[in-house]
């Protein structure tokens, strides 16, 4: 049975796309973030309007006795789903250790589900929808930086060969709760390098590596300590 689209309806579809979008942007577009308020209202707006556009559709589909051509209105807004994959993959970047736009890409994402739960008539589903993805924005981006995970870095160590040896490598970061998970020596006369690849558990804002570069730079012999830790921001 076809759907009919009156002034008021459409208006509320539209105005919920707006605000939808809007509380999804908000917190990201304070913080500087890449996909702020407007790029959300306007990503929520636009699947919404595909939506609109499709249900308008409807009444078209099918096929008359004496016609070869089908309409299939639901590639309307699949379209836009592999529209906005496009430009989720785009906003995605990796240098390295460090990985970046993961969560600008979740985040356009929801919001075309959003606006085409809007655009589709499902104002509640589109609302409750948005509710969660809100808190999932904002409390649980507190409680993750909070939370203690894995943590990687390289450790370098130079020193005099006679001085360090790869026992008190251990034992120092042992002492530090800081695993090794790989471990490889240089010699040379005199001279002796480490690097280390290290793994320990730590709360993503705590800066508690900089006690131990400085502890391993303070030993007798050594000559120069260089950490590199391994980045990874979802944002």
């Amino acid at each position: 049975m076809l759907e009919e689209l009156n002034g008021p309806d459409l208006a509320l579809r539209l105005v919920a796309a707006i605000a939808a979008g809007g509380a999804l942007g908000f917190d990201r577009g304070a913080r500087g973030r890449a996909a702020g308020i407007r790029t959300t209202i306007l990503v929520c707006l636009a699947a919404a309007a595909a939506m609109i556009e499709a249900t308008f559709w409807i009444g078209l589909d099918g096929k008359s006795a004496g016609s070869f051509v089908q309409i299939d209105v639901m590639r309307f807004p699949l379209g836009v789903l592999s529209g906005i994959g496009f430009i989720g993959a785009g906003v995605i970047v990796r240098r390295g250790d460090l990985v970046q736009g993961v969560s600008t890409a979740a985040t356009l994402w929801l919001a075309t589900i959003i606006g085409l739960c809007l655009g589709g008539g499902q104002i509640g589903l589109g609302l409750v929808v948005t509710g969660l993805g809100v808190l999932v924005l904002r409390p649980l981006r507190v409680l993750e930086h909070r939370l203690r995970h894995d943590q990687r870095a390289l450790l370098e160590i130079v020193g005099d060969a006679n001085a360090v040896s790869e026992a008190d490598v251990r034992a120092a970061l042992a002492d530090a709760h800081v695993q090794v998970k790989a471990i490889s020596v240089l010699y040379a006369p005199k001279r002796c390098e480490f690097h280390c690849d290290v793994q320990w558990r730590a709360r993503a804002d705590a800066v508690a590596t900089p006690a131990l570069v400085q502890a391993l730079a303070a030993r007798p012999g050594v000559h120069e300590v260089r950490w590199r830790p391994s980045l990874s921001v979802l944002e």
